[in-house]
């Protein structure tokens, strides 16, 4: 009853073996609210003429309910109720839903959230009721309510359940996208594991995602468990910068690409035109044009069963374009601070650089060093102690003028290292390539970093050295001013096809 003393009627919808009785008795046990069981079957029955081996039975009130139908994706009724939820949320007003499974470990927490959903107060009498019939049961329950008769409120799932009925596999696969809709639809926060982050930036909650041959919801954007990045980090990435329509350096990025899959002898790679309109259609669709950022992954493909070799890899390869609203990830203007990471990067005795594969375990090793020491990045040295990278970007340095950057024997050549390194030449400045030790970098006038990720990031400060005067250096500013012409010039980036 409402508080103006006018009956409020609750409608409960749910598919088959969902704990809807047990929901109704525990609704019994308030003592403002009366209930009927499946009040709408028989009119349901009667008004859709769907079959039913109980239907006329039902319909002349005869008592004879033992028959059951096979289970089937319209018996379990979650498209209908996918369709329900979206007709009331259409007219302002979503009702609210339950999973069964919080329903069963957490039934208190479950049933105040409904209460609270219905703007009615939580009774404890709720969580408990007699065992036996009940007076509210319909008529078929001497046949269907045996088990829940012998309930005195809602228990713990089974932890173990019998195996999985192959017959029902194909009915599984066609359910199971509904309920994850809806599974996906009550507040979280009632039943809190991982406190639910936020974003870097808020507006990459919506975006599509290319995986396989398809744009998907970010929710969505998955890879099989059988796929060879999850079975063993098999697969080549790239990372692209938009500036103002168009993907810089773009080429240079897919030859990059095919080269690291040639490398690891991929089969049944994409075609660059494939690759190429995957990623116009992710960005055209998205409504990215500039400041965004690409995560161009290429895997080695899904598996017909999990192992190491790639003679299982039978499906062809996996392409993933993963596109998001990113500003450079540096603070560019007054610069980022280093420490060294004991962390070693890989000889191409072990693992070459030089292939731009996901196995990033290596960089990671470093960068947790990093985040340990509350620094932006980790230097990461090769073998004989010489300074190789950071576990991220490629790094230089300016001593007396000169502009100073490892060789690449142990890191990554960078394709932003690259350009960097050209625009060095064009301003006239000497470029040395050599090998470099870690104390050259704790005295040198000037530090930075390039990658697509941040472009050209200034270093004011490694191991606690302060570098230079401690600000953003006079050569760095200038090559920060002409990297930033250079993502405008025609020629350098490939212009995203109009759309219509």
């Amino acid at each position: 009853m409402s508080e103006e003393g006018e009956t409020e009627v609750i409608h409960s919808w749910s598919a088959p073996r969902s704990l809807s009785t047990s929901l109704m008795y525990s609704f019994a046990q308030r003592d403002d609210t009366e209930v009927l069981d499946e009040p709408l079957y028989a009119h349901y029955l009667r008004v859709t003429g769907v079959d039913r081996p109980y239907r006329e039975e039902l319909l002349s009130k005869m008592q004879s309910f033992d028959k059951v139908v096979p289970s089937s994706f319209h018996e379990l009724g979650l498209a209908d109720l996918v369709s329900v939820y979206s007709e009331l949320s259409a007219s302002g007003n979503p009702p609210p839903i339950l999973d069964v499974a919080h329903l069963q470990q957490h039934p208190e927490a479950a049933l105040r959230g409904l209460c609270e959903d219905l703007d009615i107060p939580f009774q404890d009498s709720m969580l408990k009721w007699e065992a036996g019939p009940k007076s509210v049961d319909g008529i078929w329950a001497p046949w269907w309510y045996k088990s829940v008769h012998k309930s005195t409120g809602f228990v713990q799932p089974v932890k173990y359940r019998p195996p999985f009925p192959p017959s029902l596999y194909d009915v599984l696969e066609q359910s199971l996208p509904f309920y994850n809709m809806l599974k996906s639809l009550p507040r979280s926060t009632r039943f809190p594991k991982i406190p639910t982050p936020s974003l870097p930036v808020a507006t990459n909650e919506k975006i599509l995602v290319w995986v396989g041959d398809e744009l998907l919801p970010r929710v969505n954007a998955m890879v099989s468990v059988f796929d060879s990045v999850v079975q063993g980090g098999d697969s080549v990435w790239e990372g692209l910068r938009i500036y103002n329509g168009k993907v810089f350096k773009l080429e240079e990025h897919l030859d990059r690409m095919f080269d690291s899959a040639k490398a690891l002898a991929f089969n049944n790679v994409p075609t660059r035109d494939e690759i190429k309109e995957a990623i116009f259609k992710t960005l055209i669709r998205n409504g990215m044009f500039d400041n965004a950022h690409i995560r161009l992954s290429l895997t080695r493909g899904k598996k017909v069963t999990s192992g190491m070799s790639p003679g299982f890899n039978l499906y062809g390869c996996t392409l993933i374009v993963l596109a998001e609203w990113k500003p450079p990830v540096y603070d560019n203007t007054k610069g980022i601070t280093l420490v060294t990471a004991t962390t070693r990067r890989n000889s191409p005795n072990n693992l070459d650089s030089k292939i731009h594969h996901n196995n990033l375990l290596n960089n990671i090793l470093a960068k947790i060093e990093g985040n340990n020491a509350n620094a932006d990045d980790a230097i990461m040295l090769d073998k004989d102690g010489y300074v190789s990278e950071t576990n991220a970007t490629n790094i230089f340095l300016v001593k007396k003028g000169i502009v100073m950057t490892p060789h690449a024997d142990y890191c990554l050549p960078g394709i932003t290292r690259a350009t960097v390194m050209e625009l060095v030449k064009k301003e006239k400045l000497v470029l040395e390539e050599r090998r470099i030790s870690l104390s050259e970098f704790h005295t040198a006038d000037e530090v930075w970093t390039t990658g697509t990720m941040g472009e050209l990031s200034p270093v004011v400060r490694i191991d606690g050295r302060v570098i230079g005067d401690g600000t953003v250096g006079a050569i760095t500013r200038r090559l920060q001013t002409c990297f930033k012409k250079l993502t405008t010039e025609e020629g350098l980036g490939v212009p995203i096809p109009a759309y219509h």
